[in-house]
């Protein structure tokens, strides 16, 4: 299984999926810490928080758009870790409520959508985690690479912190400690 896991090369997500960041490896994110999962209250759109050291920002899940920033959180609130529910406070469109945050501090997100989509974070070679996507639910290693399993995403540059469905599961979001990645099947 290691060495299956290790020969298939990172492929593009499958129809519906599509990226929303232009970049191979989505939009540079320094000192990221973790990232979380809101509604916008106007579009309906996902949003994903993203808690770095530099601060807060959100971004539309499926336009791309940064929407708010916070580059002076307050510092009692500043990282998940001062709640304990690893939460901080909305910013912009959100501001008012928390988001929960997973990533260094802990938590996590959806790995099931309600039409069976699995998304499972594996490390054959440690500590370079892959992010593997497949349909219907089952396994994702168990067919053949780029029919019924593909390897999304491999974090090999920098550290893994998070990786997940929106509570939509119209969202696919991955976090490293310096990108955030950002896949969605919503049209624009």
């Amino acid at each position: 299984m290691r060495d299956r896991l290790l020969a298939a090369p990172v492929v593009p997500a499958p129809e519906p999926w599509r990226p929303v960041f232009e970049y191979e490896y989505g939009v540079p994110v320094g000192g990221l810490l973790g990232i979380g999962f809101a509604t916008h209250p106007d579009s309906g759109h996902d949003l994903v928080m993203v808690v770095s050291h530099d601060g807060h920002g959100l971004f539309d899940a499926v336009t791309g758009e940064k929407i708010a920033r916070d580059r002076d959180p307050d510092p009692d609130e500043h990282t998940p870790d001062a709640s304990t529910d690893l939460s901080c406070p909305g910013l912009g469109p959100i501001a008012g409520s928390r988001v929960r945050i997973a990533g260094l501090f802990g938590g996590g997100f959806h790995t099931v959508t309600a039409d069976s989509w699995t998304l499972e974070v594996v490390t054959p070679a440690w500590p370079n985690a892959r992010v593997l996507l497949s349909r219907d639910g089952g396994l994702p290693h168990a067919g053949p690479h780029g029919e019924g399993w593909w390897h999304i995403f491999h974090a090999s540059y920098s550290e893994f912190r998070a990786a997940g469905f929106s509570p939509s599961g119209q969202t696919i979001a991955v976090a490293t400690s310096s990108d955030l990645s950002l896949w969605t099947r919503r049209p624009v």
